[in-house]
């Protein structure tokens, strides 16, 4: 990739020039239109020299060593620790934001690690990683740059991971999940007047993404939901988004169902009960999801993996720490042989509820 001037500044794929002059970015379904010098709401997307430039290639928010159960991926290499990093900005405008101080950042110094994909690659070969996960933000904004490091980590046998909100136009989101290997989703409701006025976005784009991986790419997929109490808790939403799911994406795809805390622009609502994670769950196993877990709460059984054959718990989690393994080498249920959809390999790793911040430079 040839750089600009700025090492950090990189040529950006996906943009066009508008009859008006103005320069459109193409990698997300906000199409931002841009004067000489105007970043996009994103932030590390601007208009540059009559093009659009990513301006934080090569810079993060920070590395750390997490569970992969974290992302969360209960289904994706059990058990292995997994090297996530961010970088700035976020194409969406979530007023509940948990990681705000990330991607509502509008402050370069935000980026205090400096890294190039083969560093990145060989940080995580280093601490014992199976894989990388671009997180804390939406990789879709700084998809050259994750693209890059997805290379890297493939050359050095690593596996890769996006947690994303979907929101992507579809010929990047083809381009960039020919480099990916396991992706949740976070699909945040199921109306399109929460995603309007919530998170200023769309929800069919969202669709289209779990639609495209499930059934069109190799790609991994898991999906959460944070239920809000009062905004996206409702039976009715909850029945319409299970059902969902299941008709257009399968029941092989686990659902995550998490608790909302106050944070951000929301810190007028309470926090989410325990209840209306198990209550969700139910309707989800009820509509067919076969994986249904609760999270942000302690909670065994909402943590369980049962086999959709017989129903033995193959894997139980206290956290993020698997206690108890009935799966055989290949993932069938021990009990049954019915197989348990995931990337399973052999005996999971026992990396468990650490979290290791690391350093990279270069």
């Amino acid at each position: 990739m040839v750089m600009a001037a700025n090492p950090h500044h990189v040529p950006a794929r996906y943009w066009h020039t508008q009859a008006d002059g103005r320069v459109q970015c193409d990698v997300c379904p906000r199409f931002c239109s841009l004067h000489e010098g105007q970043r996009g709401l994103c932030f590390v997307r601007m208009r540059e020299n009559d093009a659009v430039v990513l301006t934080t290639y090569g810079r993060s928010s920070g590395f750390c060593v997490d569970p992969i159960e974290k992302k969360p991926l209960n289904h994706f290499r059990p058990g292995t620790p997994v090297l996530s990093f961010g970088t700035a900005g976020c194409n969406l405008a979530c007023k509940f934001c948990q990681n705000w101080d990330i991607s509502k950042s509008r402050e370069i110094d935000t980026l205090a690690d400096d890294a190039s994909p083969s560093a990145i690659a060989e940080a995580a070969v280093r601490t014992g990683c199976s894989s990388v996960a671009f997180t804390y933000n939406d990789p879709t904004i700084f998809i050259e740059y994750a693209m890059d490091v997805a290379d890297a980590c493939h050359e050095a046998g690593l596996a890769t991971v996006s947690v994303t909100a979907g929101f992507i136009c579809p010929e990047p989101r083809r381009e960039f999940y020919r480099h990916v290997d396991a992706a949740n989703v976070d699909l945040k409701a199921f109306t399109d007047t929460f995603y309007r006025k919530i998170t200023a976005s769309e929800l069919a784009p969202v669709l289209e993404t779990i639609e495209y991986l499930a059934n069109e790419t190799d790609v991994w997929v898991e999906l959460t939901t944070l239920l809000i109490p009062g905004l996206n808790d409702s039976d009715a939403e909850i029945d319409a988004m299970t059902t969902w799911v299941v008709e257009h994406a399968g029941p092989q795809v686990p659902m995550h169902f998490t608790a909302f805390h106050p944070d951000y622009r929301l810190r007028d609502v309470e926090h989410t009960p325990a209840s209306t994670l198990q209550r969700a769950r139910r309707i989800a196993i009820g509509n067919g999801v076969r994986y249904a877990y609760t999270g942000n709460v302690r909670d065994l059984e909402g943590a369980t993996t049962r086999c959709h054959g017989c129903g033995t718990a193959l894997v139980v989690r206290d956290g993020y720490t698997i206690v108890e393994w009935e799966l055989t080498d290949d993932g069938r249920c021990r009990a049954c042989g019915t197989a348990c959809a995931g990337r399973f390999s052999g005996a999971p790793g026992r990396w468990g509820s650490r979290r290791l911040p690391v350093r990279i430079g270069g």
